[in-house]
């Protein structure tokens, strides 16, 4: 009889998640990753290192404790465990995490750029800027360069007065974006957001260098129609 890990059902969402991420056109090849966490067990379910998702499986997903430590699981977790790992461990909100080096995102982040807010789409998931993370210092470098990405991404956050259970999105500068959210799926999902937001602000600024931000009217208008109290959005 074969066992069935307590584990499954993370796994499942964590291989789900990974799947989409080719399908939405996120990733080239293995740039990528998504995880799933179960907090009262204390454990993720991320994507191994360099398997290409065409030949993923459930089975492949990699349990990791909240420290980075491999708890279940026969190959190598992705190499930005760490960073997930850190996230999840002092953001207890959250349960699901994506990161990939999707095309436009990537290059706002490379540019050191937050992401302007200038129209509707961008107000209907955020009432802020993207924000992009300052490039780590040497010191971080010299260090655990994944376990620091992860407190890069929460310092940026604490020094902005930003949080990131309304703001499920950042750029690490020099880097690419990191999304996250309740689950894997939403966490894809604004994977997906992020990066036709970063399109679709770079086509902005070419039509118009002097494009101004949406104004504050229009940004409380379309964020909260969808996440205030008296939203009315879908069914």
């Amino acid at each position: 009889m074969v066992q069935i890990s307590k584990f499954q059902h993370i796994k499942e969402a964590a291989y789900k998640g990974n799947i989409q991420l080719p399908e939405l056109g996120l990733v080239l090849f293995t740039f990528g990753n998504v995880s799933e966490a179960d907090h009262e067990l204390g454990v993720f379910a991320i994507k191994p290192s360099g398997v290409p998702y065409e030949k993923l499986k459930v089975d492949d997903m990699v349990i990791v404790d909240f420290d980075g430590n491999t708890v279940e699981g026969n190959l190598r977790p992705s190499s930005d465990t760490k960073t997930h790992a850190v996230l999840y461990k002092h953001w207890k909100g959250i349960g699901g995490i994506v990161h990939t080096h999707s095309t436009y995102a990537t290059a706002w982040a490379q540019s050191q750029r937050d992401i302007p807010i200038f129209g509707t789409t961008h107000a209907d998931y955020n009432t802020v800027d993207i924000p992009c993370a300052p490039p780590m210092s040497d010191e971080m470098i010299k260090g655990n360069y994944e376990y620091e990405t992860g407190f890069q991404i929460i310092n940026c956050f604490k020094e902005r007065g930003l949080d990131y259970k309304e703001v499920e999105m950042v750029l690490v500068g020099n880097h690419a974006p990191f999304t996250w959210g309740k689950n894997a799926d939403k966490a894809v999902h604004n994977s997906a957001v992020l990066e036709q937001i970063a399109k679709m602000a770079l086509f902005t600024e070419q039509i118009n260098p002097k494009a101004p931000r949406l104004k504050d009217a229009l940004i409380r208008k379309h964020f909260e129609r969808k996440h205030g109290p008296d939203s009315y959005y879908g069914q």
